[in-house]
């Protein structure tokens, strides 16, 4: 029992300074804080306690690369240096010119946007078609989305023409060669190269432009030649023996004509009736819905105060 009460729990705890030597510190323990060697209890010293800490790390090589340190040549000649500076200066300045030049030319575009805008010219980029764009075409950005509709049914009338004058080359070629003569075959080109950019320029682009911009000038435009070219639809359809006999156009008159002489070229010439008869049909629904626009919008009014003017200006 009495080992278990030995030390005085009012002494002060002996502060034991790490860095000691051991034999010293366990010298020291053994003396009392009270009276210094007189109360020495004569113990033996302790033996050192076991090494319970960790070994210190070896101290690190001087580089802290670990053997792997890179070498920094520093050139000590002037004058190469101070030459690599004036290329470095140089160099900057001229970017700095190019830079300046560039932001010069686009200033100057868009100063030339904003006044080709101003004077309601409008820069249009060419993106249709798109393996050879030739002009541009783009509805679905240009034309307000409740005319978009109506746009596009004319867009398939204009490619329904290009369709149509296509077959009747192909179908009086036929004809050309069962023995129907070479004139009607150049008639049928010459359609063919007015008939398509003519149609584009005349009633198409009018249209286009007149959705977009809502211009009662250009719907007067697209209503006048949208009529011949409704005409001409029918004119071919029908295919009257007025012009070289009527057979450089595939309509229902030579088609009924040829059936009996050479059932393919016949069967040709119907195929191309059929087609003429929907482009026309489909022209004529087109033009009504338009027209019907026209007059709902006010533009009709306005084409009649431009009418009056431009008669007025005439006469004076």
């Amino acid at each position: 029992m009495a080992g278990r009460y030995d030390r005085n729990p009012f002494d002060e705890e002996e502060e034991v300074n790490p860095f000691a030597d051991p034999a010293v510190r366990g010298k020291a323990s053994g003396q009392s804080k009270f009276g210094g060697g007189l109360f020495s209890t004569n113990t033996p010293s302790a033996p050192p306690p076991s090494n319970s800490r960790l070994s210190p790390l070896p101290p690190e090589p001087a580089g802290f690369n670990y053997d792997h340190e890179a070498t920094i040549d520093i050139p000590l000649d002037t004058a190469s240096g101070g030459s690599h500076y004036q290329d470095l200066k140089k160099k900057e300045k001229e970017l700095q010119a190019k830079e300046a030049e560039l932001r010069r030319r686009e200033q100057e575009v868009r100063r030339k946007e904003e006044a080709a805008a101003r004077a309601g010219i409008m820069l249009e980029e060419k993106n249709w078609p798109p393996f050879f764009p030739i002009i541009h075409h783009d509805i679905a950005n240009d034309i307000p989305i409740h005319l978009q509709r109506l746009q596009y049914v004319a867009f398939s009338t204009f490619l329904g023409l290009v369709l149509c004058l296509l077959w009747n080359i192909i179908a009086v070629t036929t004809a050309w060669i069962k023995g129907e003569g070479v004139r009607i075959w150049f008639l049928s080109i010459i359609y063919f190269i007015a008939g398509v950019p003519g149609a584009y320029v005349l009633w198409y682009r009018p249209l286009y432009r007149a959705f977009r911009k809502e211009s009662a000038l250009r719907f007067g435009w697209f209503f006048l030649f949208n009529l011949l070219h409704i005409g001409f639809c029918i004119f071919a359809a029908v295919a009257p023996p007025i012009v070289f006999r009527g057979k450089s156009l595939t309509g229902i008159l030579p088609a009924v004509d040829l059936i009996g002489d050479n059932a393919l070229v016949g069967i040709f010439y119907f195929i191309g009736f059929g087609l003429f008869c929907v482009e026309s049909v489909v022209s004529i629904w087109v033009i009504q819905q338009v027209y019907m626009y026209f007059r709902g919008s006010g533009n009709a009014a306005e084409l009649k105060r431009e009418a009056a003017r431009g008669a007025m200006r005439a006469a004076m």
